[in-house]
């Protein structure tokens, strides 16, 4: 079974990309962040027509958005950590992390599946950055209260943090913002002790592997770029994982891509065999980089 996690920056913007990459890398389940649409407005026909059953979560305004397709079931869907909806305070993005669409969970395949998009934070001296360790507190809590380190889960998506500085394409430029923060890795960290498993990490410990690039101009082909889209599985989903990758064969080309590529694993036999692209562009980075610095 191939599970795969992609921010796609807009569903509708980026449908004709989203099909591109099904008929691509043919994931079993494709938990999505950043559909910016309501639930209303969902292209649900197109997922279907590849024989994929939806779930969506989006909010009024078609603000943040997340969701889960599957073709091997989609069973007992919960959004929002199991809560309402709190009543927005303002009209301002990123500060309010339970009156915003930010997590929907569902069981496909007999795993249970998580879909989050974790606030930006901004700048550390924002109330963005506060609402961010806010948001990341429920969702440590709501694992712990409502899942075994025994289950089978996989909690993945764009959560907006770098763990480690090898996640990032330069530490130095990068410290002092946001992603790569104490407190931020501190946050991810609590995900880990609880017992989840970087599950990229298993298959790929080298440096330099990304799946976000800023859309300004040379930086995805300098290979500027940082690891914030992640999945994130318990120990008895990780004894099954038996490969991972980052697509960045996604980040190029037309239609326009997101600014984030795919990632995912599969889980007890391989997946469809795709070039995520890696290998040949390693040379060619080193080279644009050279010539930057001239």
């Amino acid at each position: 079974m191939r599970i795969a996690t992609w921010n796609v920056n807009s569903l509708k913007a980026r449908l004709e990309k989203l099909e591109w990459w099904i008929a691509r890398a043919e994931p079993d389940v494709l938990l999505l962040q950043e559909t910016k649409l309501e639930d209303g407005n969902v292209p649900r026909e197109t997922f279907e027509k590849h024989g994929y059953a939806l779930a969506h979560h989006g909010a009024k305004g078609g603000r943040n958005g997340v969701a889960i397709a599957s073709r091997v079931g989609l069973a007992d869907v919960l959004t929002n950590f199991g809560e309402p909806f709190a009543v927005a305070r303002v009209e301002a993005d990123d500060d309010q992390p339970l009156a915003e669409a930010r997590m929907i969970a569902a069981t496909c395949g007999g795993v249970r599946v998580v879909s989050i998009y974790a606030p930006n934070g901004r700048t550390l001296d924002s109330v963005f950055y506060q609402a961010k360790l806010v948001w990341f507190a429920r969702l440590s809590d709501w694992i712990a209260r409502t899942h075994e380190p025994a289950d089978a889960l996989v909690v993945g998506g764009d959560m907006n943090v770098a763990p480690t500085d090898d996640d990032v394409w330069d530490a130095a430029a990068c410290h002092g913002g946001t992603h790569v923060s104490a407190k931020e890795r501190a946050a991810f960290d609590r995900l880990i002790e609880y017992g989840l498993v970087d599950a990229y990490r298993l298959h790929h410990p080298e440096k330099e592997r990304y799946s976000w690039w800023d859309y300004r101009a040379g930086l995805f082909h300098k290979n500027y770029g940082m690891r914030i889209d992640h999945l994130l599985v318990t120990r008895s989903v990780a004894a099954r994982v038996l490969g991972s990758d980052i697509d960045r064969e996604a980040r190029k080309g037309k239609p326009i891509p997101s600014d984030h590529a795919p990632v995912f694993i599969d889980l007890d036999a391989p997946g469809k065999a795709i070039d995520a692209g890696w290998a040949g562009a390693d040379e060619r980075i080193a080279q644009r980089r050279a010539g930057a610095k001239r």
